[in-house]
Parts: structure tokens; C-alpha cells; sequence
């Protein structure tokens, strides 16, 4: 076999002269056993005689390169062939340093200025979504739309019987704790048949439509905004709009009307759960006879309580749908969006239904209702 490479030392210099074809070879281990036994302050490569190379003789340079650099040795290519040294530059060539731009604190007032922006710019990218989603529920009342009947009755199917259960029980253990709440200061006065009423109208007039309002905000308006985020993701609503479909018509509308036409729905349905729940404990717990609560409880029901949380509740039906579908379709292009989108709905949803329960509120009271 021929001896492509070869290496003398003398004194601190190391002298390496490669001849003929250096390809396909490993990297020489008594090359290296002499460069770690001896105090070496240059290398000399001599090229002279080199005919061919490859990969092997630029990882054999790296490695020399590396070993000089780490020893503050100096090295040096004579006499290297055409074309050869161009590769040398390029394999040896070390990057500069490069320092990261320094940025430049924002002032305070700066901050703010961006804050404020921000805000108004989701504000008016709410309202809009907004106004164009109750101008297309009016128009799907007297014209014809995209929407299609499978995706309404899904939606529906999705909103209704799958989520009574959870409303039933939950509103049942609502109004046992009302009545538990309510018989603490009633039994003091020996008053406590009147919780009979006290569950009845707190459960009719606001806190059923509340109840189920939070329910169907993390189970029906995170799935909203889960859904349309994904499809966010996967360029579907792109796909949508790219085939001349309107993405509301198509996936906003149908889940609007679902959870509009169901909220009340599930709200008579929680009213009644919590009825019972308070029966539960004034029967069992407090010794009320049946027939005196279900007597209280129906004299305390009335039409403009019942009404007024069926109103709450078309009211957060709004709210909840609008939310979930508004921030699935400004979701982000990837998995972390989706899920901040759905904790965003959830959380304004929420809010909302928090502030609308205020004003209507308020508005009411001023009314006499």
C-alpha cells in the first residue's frame, strides 16, 4: 500500500507531505498520538505531490485545524494544488462572532401607547365580527343561507341532549346548596318552609341561566373554538374561502342558532333540576312535608322571573356562541393557538355573560321588573 501521508518532527515544527490520491481514509491515529506527546508550535502541510482527495482530507484538516486552534499552533498550507485551496478556505473558515443587536428599551409612554392600541384594534376587530355575525343570524331569519342542515343538527345534537345531563346534575346541586345556604338564617326564625321559595326564585329568575351559561361556556364554547381553531390550523377555512364560501354562513351561523335555541331550553330544564334539589333537602334534611314546599314553591313561582331568566339565558346564548367561533377563526396556525383560543373562550365568555347579567340587571331593577 502506498504511504499517501507522512510527517516528521523536528524541533517544535510539524511537517505533513501528502502524495498521490488521499480518498477514502481514516483519520491516522499516530498522527494525533504525535501531536498530543509533543510541544509543537507550527504545522507545515506540504501539497505539492497531492493528485486526488475527498471528504477524508477536509475532515483530516478540520481535525488539524481544531488541535491548532486549541494549542495556539500556527498552521500553514504550502504549496496546495489548484482548486485545493479554495476547499481549505471553506472547510477552515471560522465564522465572525456575531453580537446580538442591542434593542433599545421602550419608554413607559411608548408601552402604553402600544397597549392601548392593541386593545383598540381587538376591539374593533370584535366588532365587527360582531356586527357582521347578528347581521347574518336577522338575514337567516326570512332568506336563504350556506348553512347547511347536517352541520345545524349537529351542532344542535351537540348543545342539547349531550349536554342535559351535566346541566341536570349540576343545577340539582345548585339549588341543594341554596337550600342549605337559605335554612342556616330560616331556621333561626323558625321560617324554614319559605326555602321552598327562596330556591324557586333564585333558580328561576337568574341562578339556573348563570349556571348553565358557565356549563356550556367550557363544554360547548371551548369545543367552538377548539373546532374552528383546528380547522384554522389546517387551512380548511383558506380552502373555504378559497372555493367563494363564506366562512360564517358556513361554520359560525349553524352553531349560533344551536346554542340560542338551546340555552333556554336547558334553562327550564335547570330550573326544575334545582327545584328539586331544594326539595331534596327540605323533604329529607329539614322535615318539610312535601306537600307544603311543592305548595311555597309554586306560589313563589312567577312569569316575569321565569321570563327573565329565559331572557339571560337567549342573551348567553349569544354570548357563548360569538365567543367560541370568534376566537377560533382568529386562531393562530399552530397547536399552541388552538388551545390559547379555547382558554380565551372560555374566559370571555364567561366575562361577558358576567357583565350582560349586570346591565340587564340594572336595567331591569329601574324598570320594576
Amino acid at each position: 500500500m502506498i504511504n499517501v501521508l507522512s510527517f516528521d518532527i523536528s524541533g517544535n515544527i510539524l511537517n505533513l507531505t501528502f502524495t498521490g490520491d488521499y480518498q477514502n481514509q481514516n483519520l491516522p491515529k499516530d498522527l494525533f498520538d504525535a501531536l498530543k506527546t509533543n510541544q509543537l508550535k507550527q504545522i507545515n502541510i506540504n501539497l505539492k505531490e497531492l493528485q486526488g482527495w475527498d471528504s477524508s482530507f477536509l475532515a483530516l484538516l478540520f481535525r488539524l485545524n481544531e488541535h491548532a486552534l486549541k494549542q495556539s499552533i500556527k498552521l500553514s498550507v504550502l504549496k496546495a494544488p489548484a482548486g485545493v485551496q479554495e476547499l481549505i478556505c471553506l472547510a477552515l473558515a471560522v465564522p465572525p462572532p456575531q453580537s446580538a443587536p442591542m434593542q433599545e428599551k421602550e419608554s413607559f409612554l411608548s408601552r402604553i401607547g402600544d397597549f392601548g392600541l392593541n386593545v383598540f384594534r381587538s376591539f374593533r376587530r370584535g366588532y365587527a365580527f360582531l356586527f357582521s355575525n347578528l347581521n347574518l343570524f336577522v338575514i337567516s331569519m326570512f332568506a336563504k343561507t350556506n348553512t347547511r342542515r347536517v352541520d345545524f343538527l349537529f351542532a344542535l345534537e351537540e348543545c342539547g341532549p349531550k349536554a342535559l345531563p351535566i346541566v341536570m346534575l349540576i343545577s340539582f346541586m345548585v339549588g341543594l346548596i341554596l337550600a342549605f345556604v337559605g335554612a342556616i338564617q330560616l331556621q333561626l326564625f323558625g321560617a324554614q318552609v319559605y326555602i321552598a321559595s327562596l330556591v324557586t326564585i333564585g333558580m328561576t329568575r337568574i341562578m339556573a341561566a348563570i349556571m348553565v351559561g358557565i356549563i356550556m361556556a367550557g363544554r360547548t364554547g371551548a369545543s367552538f373554538a377548539a373546532t374552528i381553531g383546528t380547522m384554522q390550523v389546517n387551512e380548511e377555512i383558506d380552502a373555504l374561502k378559497t372555493m367563494g364560501i363564506n366562512a360564517d354562513e358556513f361554520l359560525v351561523l349553524p352553531r349560533l342558532w344551536a346554542l340560542v335555541i338551546t340555552m333556554p331550553l336547558l334553562t327550564m330544564l335547570a330550573d326544575f333540576g334545582g327545584i328539586l334539589g331544594g326539595a331534596a333537602v327540605g323533604i329529607f334534611a329539614l322535615d318539610i312535608p312535601y306537600s307544603e314546599y311543592f305548595k311555597y314553591a309554586y306560589n313563589a313561582w312567577f312569569l316575569k322571573h321565569f321570563l327573565v331568566g329565559l331572557f339571560h339565558a337567549f342573551v348567553f346564548g349569544f354570548i357563548i356562541s360569538l365567543s367560541g367561533c370568534y376566537f377560533g377563526m382568529n386562531c393562530g396556525r399552530d397547536a399552541d393557538s388552538v388551545g390559547k383560543s379555547t382558554t380565551s373562550a372560555v374566559v370571555y365568555a364567561i366575562v361577558w355573560m358576567i357583565v350582560a347579567t349586570g346591565i340587564i340587571t340594572f336595567c331591569l331593577q329601574r324598570m320594576g321588573i
